[in-house]
């Protein structure tokens, strides 16, 4: 299976009344109250919010890497706040691109493999849409490369290109420029941007940057639980 993703016509993502709680020592601390929030297929959006305002914990939870206590998150026609553990790892292997800080690349393998490694495990590895995030990437001269011998900004190249080389329905980004210095940043996002137009897929992106947020398609602020 070499197809990405079916295309979504509307929202990618639907995410209604999401609440979630953590207690710590001994005291239940609500960090969402519940948020609303909608991603659009093709369209690029900013959550910002000040430290602690529970952005990273929305992220997760969209992922299904937590559970939500209430409230529903909806990614194209599946309920994720419904799906069993199994479902959850599926669905972010064939369904979500994840990009964080820490670049999480493979220590032992190469630039090329690196880029290759999550499509292959979802069985539609597409050689030419893995060609063409090469060249758009920049990363010809380096795909026999390990992660150790790159700059943050070229492992942070790889990391985008992994997670979009499955096509996914959405791209989630935590501070994925948090390492890297402005010009670099300001690069890295300029081609994320263009591989998220390219892919079609739903871009959301945590940043701290008022700079960097407003060059997405539209900003939301996460503040006392809510999305402003």
């Amino acid at each position: 299976m070499t197809n990405g993703n079916p295309k979504v016509t509307g929202p990618v993502l639907q995410v209604a009344g999401l609440t979630k709680s953590y207690r710590t020592a001994g005291e239940e601390i609500a960090v969402l109250r519940g948020v609303n929030l909608t991603v659009a297929a093709g369209e690029t959006v900013a959550l910002t919010g000040e430290s602690g305002s529970g952005k990273s914990t929305l992220l997760h939870l969209i992922a299904g890497l937590d559970a939500a206590d209430g409230g529903e998150i909806r990614l194209a026609d599946a309920q994720v706040c419904e799906l069993s553990d199994a479902d959850r790892a599926e669905m972010r292997r064939d369904r979500l691109g994840l990009v964080f800080q820490q670049f999480n690349l493979i220590p032992s393998l190469t630039v090329d493999d690196n880029l290759a490694f999550q499509s292959r495990i979802a069985g539609r590895h597409d050689m030419a849409w893995h060609n063409e995030l090469v060249e758009r990437l920049g990363l010809g001269r380096l795909l026999k490369r390990y992660p150790e011998q790159l700059s943050g900004g070229q492992q942070q190249r790889v990391a985008i290109g992994r997670a979009l080389a499955i096509k996914p329905l959405l791209l989630l980004a935590d501070e994925p420029t948090g390492n890297l210095d402005e010009d670099t940043a300001d690069e890295v996002l300029a081609l994320a941007r263009d591989l998220v137009a390219r892919s079609g897929c739903g871009f959301l992106m945590v940043t701290h940057s008022a700079r960097l947020a407003a060059t997405l398609d539209r900003q939301v602020n996460l503040h006392a639980g809510v999305i402003a």
